[in-house]
């Protein structure tokens, strides 16, 4: 797959996006590509993007998600046009509704007496998927949305019974007072945002009724999160963050799990490419996944380095 060259004179960038400046150059180059391949897909007009870019997620694969999401704001401000969506016309393939293994008894409530010795949390398969997303369009109140870029998903069991979802992604880009407590400037949060992942969903299913269950799920999803990471996408996280609605909760598991609350957001919604006041302010909870994680996202200059293989063992209590 070819790539393009692009010049970078344009001196004021147009948007931000994603920590990117976008120029005036970058848009006529999204222009250029548009107009050279008409016949060809939204996708690899973004991997044709990325490349030319060296837009590379930090496992080193692109980042053609974001990059089309990009090409979606830059059309709905009118600065390009992107061709219709390709229509596949093989026949459409057939998914259960919900997968055997995250199917629910949804008519037997788990009781409050159930012991939680057999709780088990791991990640969901790619089978699953179809799974969690109908649970979480059906039970989250915030509904279903695709992660955009690196994420994962996790699946908590108790004797056998799905009992809850957990949905890890990418960190909010902005959030002063994490940029506080990690003592971070622009550069840092730049460069060292991958090292952190919020948990966008978490859903305990509405007919489980389980004393310490929320906080307990919370807790192994969180002690096996580096590893799971790691796994997925080849680079550890040092920090786990969550922004909690206090118009609707009070962040009790949170609390619970040994999360620490930073303080409350400004209320700011984002649309689009701009962030928009009037929204509830959010709650910032954040959880250290190494006793070092401070130290390791605070560490200036150059990469960072790995603690020796023992620490690694030594994780947050």
């Amino acid at each position: 797959m070819r790539a393009i060259r692009s010049s970078m004179d344009a001196p004021q960038p147009l948007l931000r996006y994603r920590n990117r400046e976008i120029l005036g150059a970058d848009v006529a180059l999204i222009r250029r590509v548009i107009a050279e391949l008409p016949a060809r897909g939204r996708t690899e007009i973004a991997q044709i993007l990325c490349e030319t870019w060296g837009w590379q997620q930090p496992n080193g694969g692109l980042a053609e998600k974001g990059c089309r999401d990009l090409l979606l704001r830059l059309e709905e401000r009118g600065l390009i046009t992107l061709p219709e969506r390709l229509r596949i016309a093989r026949g459409r393939t057939r998914h259960p509704l919900l997968p055997p293994d995250l199917i629910p008894v949804a008519w037997l409530p788990v009781a409050e007496s159930t012991s939680l010795r057999s709780l088990e949390v791991r990640p969901t398969t790619p089978d699953e998927r179809i799974g969690v997303r109908v649970h979480l369009a059906r039970y989250h109140y915030l509904g279903y949305q695709p992660p955009i870029g690196e994420h994962l998903f996790h699946a908590a069991f108790l004797e056998g019974e799905l009992v809850a979802l957990l949905a890890w992604a990418a960190a909010a880009a902005h959030a002063p007072a994490r940029e506080r407590y990690l003592g971070w400037d622009e550069r840092s949060r730049r460069s060292r945002l991958h090292l952190i992942t919020n948990n966008i969903r978490y859903l305990v299913l509405p007919w489980v009724r389980v004393r310490r269950l929320a906080s307990k799920v919370l807790a192994l999803s969180l002690r096996r999160l580096r590893s799971d990471w790691i796994a997925a996408h080849g680079h550890p996280v040092w920090l786990a963050e969550t922004f909690v609605d206090v118009s609707r909760f009070r962040g009790t598991c949170y609390r619970a799990a040994n999360w620490k609350y930073l303080g409350l957001t400004a209320g700011r919604a984002k649309r689009g490419n701009q962030f928009l006041r009037g929204a509830t302010p959010k709650a910032l909870f954040v959880y250290e996944l190494h006793r070092h994680s401070r130290d390791i996202l605070r560490a200036g200059g150059g990469p960072i380095s790995e603690p020796a293989p023992g620490a690694l063992l030594d994780e947050a209590s």
